[in-house]
């Protein structure tokens, strides 16, 4: 007779899974097996969002399988659950800024995502400003909700510097509204014509960002990165620059303070857990974040040495300790 397992892991990787998640669920399937061997741990899950196979199928899954805990990595969730779970929500971010989401989103929210978080053992989370949101919006009980950080794995050794013509600020991410890029252009396309730098942006070629250059510089975008060129990038850039009006955690910004980069950021897109080891300045405020890139380029070094001393100070923050605390969580929630 097979054993129940103690967790059973939703291990999707769907058309509506994000960079941060598709990382976030690849940690725990690499690095559960490894610091939790007292589980057993079983992984479900196919086909992808708002289907059959996720509303029927997950849930026929779990009733079969019977683990003691099911944890659910997204908010791509079944709306009827037949087992004690656990789900990790890393942002509410379309709540907040719904302007920017999709219309149905909301109603997704509230009669799907909501019921069934306020309904579960735990709700896991990576900064205590989604915990706030999370009793806002959804009414989660706040006594239910873990804040775990996420982590990085840095590459050793690693990859060399990015080398370009010109010296070069950088971003990695998606292009949505809330990402506030338009702001971040702006800032760079005012900065002093004495001061040639570029301004390097994963993703595809955003006609919309075109309005205005800098008169030394290029506007750059690098198409979609490998890790290895993603983490050249970040070595090479004089900054990494997150103007997002919000994230749920920011991998991109730990991974610049792992890659020895200064990271520049709006205030509230930075977990508390780095705050003190950002230069920061208001969310939407184009001239704050001209006056910081300004620093920036007047006095490179001062800012490297920050960026030493910040890559020392964060480098406790891994997926391994992530995974670790999660595997705390399901303890606590089977004991």
């Amino acid at each position: 007779m097979i054993a129940r397992p103690d967790v059973a892991l939703d291990v999707r990787e769907t058309s509506h899974t994000s960079a941060g998640m598709l990382a976030y669920v690849r940690a725990l399937r690499r690095w559960l097996p490894r610091v939790a061997s007292d589980l057993r741990l079983a992984e479900f899950g196919s086909g992808d969002n708002f289907d059959l196979a996720e509303q029927v199928g997950l849930p026929l899954a779990l009733a079969r399988l019977r683990p003691r805990l099911a944890h659910f990595p997204t908010p791509f969730v079944p709306c009827i659950v037949p087992v004690p779970y656990a789900v990790t929500i890393h942002d509410l971010i379309d709540l907040e800024f719904p302007q920017h989401a999709k219309r149905k989103v909301a109603t997704y929210w509230r009669y799907v995502v909501s019921p069934v978080l306020r309904s579960a053992r735990a709700v896991i989370t990576d900064d205590d400003a989604t915990l706030e949101q999370l009793v806002h919006f959804v009414g989660v009980d706040p006594a239910r909700v873990r804040v775990i950080p996420l982590g990085v794995d840095v590459p050793d050794p690693l990859p060399a510097p990015l080398v370009r013509a010109r010296p070069y600020l950088f971003y990695a991410g998606n292009h949505r509204p809330h990402k506030d890029l338009a702001s971040l252009v702006a800032a760079w396309a005012s900065l002093p014509e004495r001061m040639p730098v570029d301004l390097v942006l994963t993703g595809a070629e955003e006609p919309s960002l075109r309005g205005v250059s800098h008169p030394r510089g290029e506007l750059a975008f690098a198409g979609d990165c490998s890790t290895d060129e993603i983490w050249r990038l970040h070595r090479g850039a004089l900054a990494y620059v997150h103007p997002a009006l919000r994230e749920g955690f920011g991998l991109p910004l730990l991974e610049a303070l792992q890659a020895g980069t200064p990271v520049v950021a709006a205030e509230s897109a930075v977990p508390s857990v780095l705050k003190p080891y950002v230069h920061r300045y208001p969310a939407g405020d184009a001239g704050a974040l001209k006056a910081l890139l300004l620093r920036v380029l007047e006095d490179p070094a001062a800012f490297a040495s920050a960026a030493r001393h910040a890559r020392v100070r964060t480098a406790h923050l891994t997926w391994e300790r992530t995974v670790r605390a999660t595997a705390d969580v399901y303890r606590e929630l089977i004991g």
